[in-house]
């Protein structure tokens, strides 16, 4: 580790102590990863990628000390209950159209049985080619 790193942890982590007791300096004062870096002097992708144990050290925090979810976690919350009603209305239009395609199914069974068994045969245009030869 260079000398930097664990400047920069002492920052993260006197930052985490601001945003919590809600005296904030440098940042919006919420309590978000981007406003812990702002409030540290940290690049956010430092703090994601080199520091995620003090990622999840903060997020720990915010849920226990103020006894919020943290705005991410709303966010995907949020993202994943429309998905949940996405998905039980795309089941409902399925489980509509399956029973549609089995009515359709029956209904062309049943006419096609009932060419078969007329006592007639059904005249058939001059300019009507059939798909199916008829039977004799």
């Amino acid at each position: 580790m260079t000398q930097q790193h664990p400047d920069e942890r002492t920052r993260i982590r006197g930052a985490m102590d601001r945003l919590l007791a809600g005296r904030a300096t440098l940042s919006n004062g919420s309590l978000t990863i981007a406003a812990l870096a702002i409030e540290a002097d940290v690049h956010r992708m430092a703090l994601i990628k080199r520091h995620a144990d003090l990622k999840n050290e903060f997020y720990e925090r915010v849920r226990h000390e103020t006894m919020q979810v943290p705005e991410a976690e709303k966010r995907l919350r949020e993202t994943v209950a429309k998905l949940r009603k996405t998905i039980a209305n795309q089941k409902a239009e399925i489980d509509e159209l399956r029973s549609q395609v089995t009515g359709l199914a029956l209904a062309g069974a049943v006419l096609t049985q009932g060419e078969g068994t007329s006592a007639e045969p059904v005249p058939t245009p001059d300019n009507v080619v059939p798909f199916r030869p008829p039977t004799a």
